[in-house]
């Protein structure tokens, strides 16, 4: 009876394997290229395997009545009968955003399975802006990410916050990843987003909460951006022709005296200044007379040959600072293609925009080749590398007379050139005549960049890979600064000229396992666990020299004198270990979890290294069984999550280190310490809760996300002052704490889709407050060390709020300029003015709409941008909105002066070298709202019968604007500003004779053959 019973269970055994099914076909998505890496199962068993790079796969089934289910990430899934199962299988793409692939660190997911919150931004969103750096077109387009230009100089660094300001002195920018890669940005010009061509981006990601970001660990509290350039796909080898030419001018600019009211002022202030009762304002040596006669004497040089008393001469200063023929000129050709097994992408670019002030421009010339190849169906290798040059002639910072726009203080009635049509010079000019610059100096700026990352991908078996890369960014950077005899910086010493060379190589391997499966149909599981280390060097050349034989020869090889000289030399590593974890049941109950360690050279010795974990979860209720008949809200998902990232850059290399200098003592060399060391000093760590809905309504005409977030940041790096007797004035220690708290929201629209028009929408905004929590100790202020801009440290503030006197306006009676007292009273005394919080730097919210209409083969899209809840402090206003206390001309507000008692104005009295209200005070601060059109193109893309004409695949010409209007109640060139010499995380929103943005229209022209 058992052998009977044994012989039947071997036959039915037999029979099962004997019925088994081999299933092959291949995966292709709509134009018919292969689909690698998609999932193919058998329903109801556990039975899987995954299309190869060809998109061909090979599995058994027990039956042909079986139905296969193919999923792959950006495709709806697929379920068929086994029987039908061919040699080509179409899937097709996703018809939501829900479904679109979101690259994460180490990885990509599907956008509906997210926990975190990532916004994406598409390379075809900012095709044909034409900035020269990249991270401007961010601007407006992702909720929380506030993008802000500096100034409208060309070539120069942009502010990019995410969530708002998180440190007091270390970096408060993301962390840049391009292909893998987290490049640096030292160097003479730390801009390296500058180098990167933004027709060759694909995509940014940016990973703005904790969950999100924690993968990258100790460099993630102020967000991750990641940066993914074009790839090629198999195929005809395609091309595509870019191109555009524009005219640059100013977005804004300002009235000043001319020269009858330049004449009028000064004369009244002189006079009102010789009037004042008890006071001598003349020193022994000067004018006897009057303050009178001492200006008109002035005058007189100031005129020079020309006659102010006539008024021979009136000249715009301001208009001789602006390039009147800034042009912007862009050429781009990038070729994609290959086969099942090899598949490339390249390019070459050019770029030539002219900065809207004199002598500042920007060239870039750059190349890309990506190449990704099959050397089996398990190893594939590829490579990414950019290549690029770049040319800035710069101009000096905002607070020199060099600059262009301090040109404006000049006098209206002084010529610009003498009678044999020399330029003028000191002491002809009130100040130094900054239009030598344009022939007697020359200041630029070359750099090289070398951006690669080579990488292996090899699965090792069914759902397990391996990917292991090596990046590497090369910058090569010199500066070369020449100053003539006749210039500010070469008067007296025939000549100066300086060179400045800086070179820095950033290694960085990456190397991790990543494993994903769906078991029984209901389980989807992926984890990745790997290490990472990276390890920077640079150093820096300084060399200086004067007297010069010859104006012609400009190299330090010519100098006569050698006057200066300095090297310096830096490094860092970082060696890192990170996993992750994601699980979704039964597509609608999402996990995720990840931890990365981080070691760091920055850090003592007690505190090298990091921890940072986080852990995500998200709910879709939307299938869940009780909401699957809602047919007005398709899809909703609840999630949350909490994470620990930390900052690691922007406070040095060293501060840990006691450290010693050169020096000289009794004419020998000696050694004297430079730095105390703190071997405690630690990471700053920012807490972040996150909590967020994702949802879609109407058949998805309508989608959209609303976040909440608490981000707590501790153990702020800053210098503080130390006792005397120790030697030093500071030393770098963790102190106090701050928190950013705020709400996000994101709508998508499809308002109108048939099949001649559709018009889509994008609305972002967000809401952020920043506050300091904690200072050192019991201190619980910081005051501004800059006497013109207030910004100051207070706990229970935002960070670098506007702190001093505040302007009560002008004394009806005589014209004097008020200030309150601590009590709210007035006095015409500054000494005895009080000091209050006088506005805030930092916006409340930031936003944007895109509209996008297409009409047949017509397009048009526009972006609106703005800027809310903050002020400005125009810090030059002390200078030339100063009631004429000295020869710089005055912006046109200063005409409606107190002049007679009874004058009800808020200018008071003109008085020359007085100081009526010339000094900081809240008279200066201003409403700093706008918003602007960002973006506006309209397009027109050729028929397909006049393709086929000319023998091309696609053609389009296009209209595009950027920056053409701007709504505002600043008085200043422009509210998008932070004056350049002095940006620091605590010093913003200040306005120094600082650049407006740059207005630029283009016409352009797109070919594919």
């Amino acid at each position: 009876m058992k052998q009977t019973l044994l012989l039947l269970a071997f036959c039915c055994l037999f029979l099962q394997t004997f019925a088994q099914t081999k299933v092959k076909g291949v995966i292709k998505d709509q134009n018919g290229k292969p689909i690698a890496g998609a999932t193919i199962k058998e329903k109801g068993t556990n039975r899987a395997t995954s299309s190869d790079g060809q998109g061909a796969f090979e599995i058994d089934i027990n039956t042909e009545n079986r139905n296969l289910l193919i999923l792959a990430i950006g495709y709806q899934t697929l379920e068929l009968p086994a029987a039908q199962a061919g040699a080509d299988i179409t899937l097709t793409p996703a018809n939501s955003d829900l479904e679109e692939v979101i690259v994460v660190g180490f990885g990509t997911s599907i956008k509906k399975d997210l926990t975190g919150n990532i916004a994406r931004i598409k390379g075809e969103d900012i095709e044909g802006m034409p900035v020269a750096n990249l991270t401007s077109t961010l601007q407006g387009r992702a909720a929380g990410v506030q993008v802000e230009a500096n100034s409208g100089k060309v070539g120069e660094a942009v502010k990019v916050r995410v969530r708002g300001s998180g440190s007091l002195s270390a970096s408060n920018s993301p962390l840049y990843v391009v292909d893998g890669i987290p490049i640096a940005d030292e160097g003479i010009s730390s801009n390296a987003l500058t180098d990167i061509n933004f027709n060759d981006i694909e995509s940014f990601e940016i990973l703005k909460d904790a969950s999100a970001a924690a993968i990258y660990g100790s460099r993630a509290a102020n967000g991750v951006v990641l940066i993914t350039t074009k790839k090629g796909k198999s195929g005809k080898t395609k091309f595509n022709f870019n191109s555009q030419y524009g005219k640059n001018s100013a977005t804004g600019h300002r009235k000043f005296l001319n020269a009858a009211q330049y004449v009028e002022l000064i004369r009244e202030a002189a006079i009102n200044s010789d009037h004042i009762d008890g006071i001598d304002p003349l020193a022994p040596g000067q004018y006897e007379n009057s303050w009178l006669e001492f200006v008109e004497g002035r005058l007189d040089r100031y005129s020079g040959w020309s006659d102010w008393r006539s008024l021979e001469t009136d000249t715009d200063w301001e208009s001789l600072a602006f390039n009147k023929d800034a042009q912007t000129k862009t050429m781009d050709l990038n070729a994609s293609g290959g086969n099942e097994n090899t598949r490339f992408y390249a390019s070459g670019s050019y770029t030539d925009q002219d900065g809207i002030l004199i002598n500042n421009n920007f060239k870039r010339y750059s190349a890309r080749l990506n190449l990704d190849h099959n050397i089996s169906e398990r190893l594939k290798i590829g490579l990414n590398l950019g290549l690029s040059k770049t040319n800035v002639n710069r101009v000096a910072e905002d607070n020199a007379f060099t600059t262009p726009l301090q040109l404006v203080a000049m006098a209206p009635i002084t010529p610009t050139h003498d009678l044999d049509g020399n330029l003028y010079n000191t002491p002809t000019t009130s100040y130094y005549n900054g239009l030598l610059e344009i022939n007697e100096v020359a200041r630029g700026t070359e750099s090289f960049r070398n951006l690669g990352n080579a990488f292996l991908d090899y699965n090792i078996i069914d759902h397990l890979k391996f990917r292991t890369e090596f990046g590497v960014d090369i910058q090569n950077q010199t500066m070369n600064y020449w100053a003539s005899p006749l210039s500010e910086a070469g008067t007296g010493i025939n000549g100066f000229a300086e060179s400045e060379w800086f070179k820095a190589i950033n290694y960085n391997t990456n190397n991790y396992f990543t494993y994903s499966n769906i078991f029984a149909d209901k389980h989807a599981f992926d984890a990745t666990l790997g290490m990472s280390y990276q390890e920077y060097n640079d150093e820096y050349i300084l060399v200086q020299g004067q007297d010069f034989p010859a104006r012609q020869l400009r190299k330090l090889d010519s100098a006569g004198e050698i006057t200066g000289g300095s090297t310096t030399a830096n490094r860092y590593n970082y060696l890192s270990y990170f996993a992750r974890a994601n699980y979704k049941f039964n597509e609608r109950y999402l996990l995720s979890v990840s931890g990365r360690f981080d070691g760091s050279s920055k850090f003592g010795t007690e505190n090298r290294y990091g921890f940072f974990p986080a852990v995500s979860g998200g709910w879709i209720l939307s299938e869940e069984g009780f909401w699957k008949d809602n047919a007005t809200v398709n899809f909703f998902k609840i999630r949350g999550s909490w994470g620990l990232t930390g900052n690691a850059d922007g406070f040095g290399n060293f501060a840990h280190l006691g450290l010693y200098e050169g020096s000289k003592y009794n004419n020998g060399s000696a050694l004297v310490t430079s730095q105390l060391a703190n071997t405690a000093l630690k990471w700053e760590k920012s807490n972040q809760v996150d909590i967020g809905i994702d949802f879609a309504l109407f058949e998805s005409r309508l989608s959209g996300e609303l976040d909440y977030y608490v981000r707590n940041t501790n153990d702020l790096i800053y210098n503080v002052p130390v006792p005397g007797t120790s030697g030093f004035a500071t030393q770098t220690v963790n102190v106090g704490s701050m928190q950013n708290k705020g709400v996000e929201l994101v709508l998508n629209s499809t308002n109108i889709n048939n099949s001649n028009f559709k018009w889509t929408s994008s609305f972002n905004i967000a809401y952020n407050k920043n506050k300091i929590t904690k200072l050192d100790g019991n201190n619980d202020l910081i005051p501004g060390n800059d006497g013109r801009f207030l910004n100051s440290l207070i706990v229970g503030e935002s960070i670098g709020v506007f702190y001093g006197p505040e302007y009560a306006g002008v004394d009806p009676e005589n014209g004097d300029a008020l200030f309150y007292r601590e009590d709210r009273t007035t006095t015409n005394s500054m000494s005895e003015a009080g000091n209050f919080i006088v506005g805030d730097p930092n916006p409340d919210f930031i936003g944007g709409l895109t509209n996008t209409f297409t009409f047949k083969g017509f397009d048009l899209s526009f972006l609106l941008q703005g800027v809310f809840g903050n002020q400005i402090i125009n810090g030059a206003g002390a200078f030339m909105s100063s009631s004429m206390d000295w020869f710089d001309n005055q912006t046109i507000d200063q005409l409606r002066r107190w002049q007679n008692p009874g004058d009800i104005t808020d200018m008071p009295q003109v008085r020359f070298n007085y100081g009526n209200s010339s000094n900081a005070s809240s008279r200066h601060v201003e409403n700093g709202d706008y918003l602007r059109l960002k973006n506006i193109t309209f397009g027109y893309k050729l028929p397909a019968s006049a393709l086929e004409r000319l023998h091309i695949s696609n053609a389009r010409i296009f209209l595009s604007g950027v920056n053409l209007l701007t709504f505002t109640k600043y008085s200043g060139w422009d509210p998008e500003v932070n004056a350049d010499y002095r940006s620091t995380n605590r010093n913003q929103g200040a306005d120094f004779y600082s650049a407006p943005q740059i207005k630029t229209w283009t016409v352009g022209l797109n070919i594919g053959f």
